[in-house]
């Protein structure tokens, strides 16, 4: 199949996609739309909204319209690394009675992986998954284990509970491609919610993407050309978020203790090309970098004291810096 054809299916696809995800989930469309920018790009995505906004639903949903296998980890203060990754167990031959070691597969070997309250486990546990996400491999005993493809992680936090918690460390968080906030719906959203919930009728969900599909469409993304000016866009913006950058503007200086790195360059490009596709474009343009910036980049700038004090948030930060860069 050509790139034209591969295009006009992705497209296609996209919108029977979300009519599917319709039918269950009721309005969160940019939520839905970055997850899926996020699946094509490969990269994976961190949620954070307060409970019953149906963060678990969707992910589900979504692995179930794309034929992926899916499976949810949740994450406690007890669980441990060999949770997540498998582990070796003796078996004992029972012709021969030679013992020897089998590892059983963990709940990462799957396609789409729901790691529900990653803040809730130490460090150690959180690791496992994080270095699996970078890899897309297991190593135990001494074997190295591949994991399927596609593979996709997507995260949750509540922030609203923090006491007896774990937070990412910041070189943590930059592996995550997104950092989507989920919102209250809308009255009239909440509304169709509740009608929804409390009927006897549930939606049935057919596969509109194949996996085989999916990665024709992820192989097409780096396949879009991107202009200079769209690439030396992202660049600035990305370093007006360091306070010891040349290009710092004074509110990076006055509010940012730290910025991001160059990932988040290369996240903001692919998720360009990704999203310039959707809307049928043959190229992104710098529109389309403002409208995906603060999602990639809220989790990779850290606020100080004195933004603190002045009632200053990271999104308001990126508003301004946005706002100040002129191309």
């Amino acid at each position: 199949m050509d790139n034209i054809k591969i295009v006009d299916k992705l497209n296609e696809s996209r919108d029977q996609l979300f009519q599917m995800i319709s039918k269950v989930i009721i309005g969160q469309k940019d939520v839905i739309d970055h997850l899926f920018i996020a699946l094509l790009c490969r990269g994976h995505v961190l949620l954070e909204g307060v409970p019953g906004l149906a963060k678990t639903l969707l992910i589900k949903t979504l692995s179930d319209v794309l034929d992926l296998k899916f499976n949810r980890i949740q994450f406690t203060p007890d669980l441990m690394p060999s949770d997540i990754t498998g582990t070796d167990i003796i078996e004992e031959d029972s012709k021969t009675s030679k013992r020897s070691f089998r590892f059983f597969k963990g709940p990462i070997f799957s396609n789409v992986i729901l790691a529900d309250e990653i803040n809730r486990t130490p460090p150690k546990t959180q690791s496992a998954l994080l270095e699996a996400m970078q890899e897309n491999k297991v190593t135990t005993g001494g074997n190295t284990y591949t994991l399927d493809q596609p593979f996709f992680v997507l995260a949750t936090q509540n922030p609203i509970e923090q006491e007896g918690t774990y937070p990412l460390p910041e070189a943590q968080l930059d592996r995550f491609m997104f950092n989507i906030l989920i919102n209250y719906p809308s009255m009239e959203e909440e509304v169709e919610i509740v009608k929804t919930l409390t009927t006897q009728e549930k939606a049935s969900l057919t596969t509109v993407i194949s996996q085989q599909e999916l990665q024709s469409f992820q192989d097409l993304i780096n396949q879009v050309p991107v202009s200079e000016n769209v690439i030396e866009y992202a660049v600035k913006l990305v370093s007006m978020t360091r306070p010891t950058n040349e290009l710092a503007p004074q509110i990076t200086k006055d509010w940012l203790d730290w910025g991001a790195g160059p990932r988040a360059s290369t996240f903001l490009i692919m998720a360009a090309q990704a999203k310039c596709l959707l809307a049928g474009k043959s190229t992104p343009d710098i529109d389309d970098i403002k409208d995906i910036a603060k999602p990639i980049l809220r989790h990779r700038i850290i606020t100080n004291f004195t933004a603190e004090a002045d009632g200053i948030s990271k999104e308001d930060v990126l508003d301004q810096l946005i706002d100040q860069l002129k191309i």
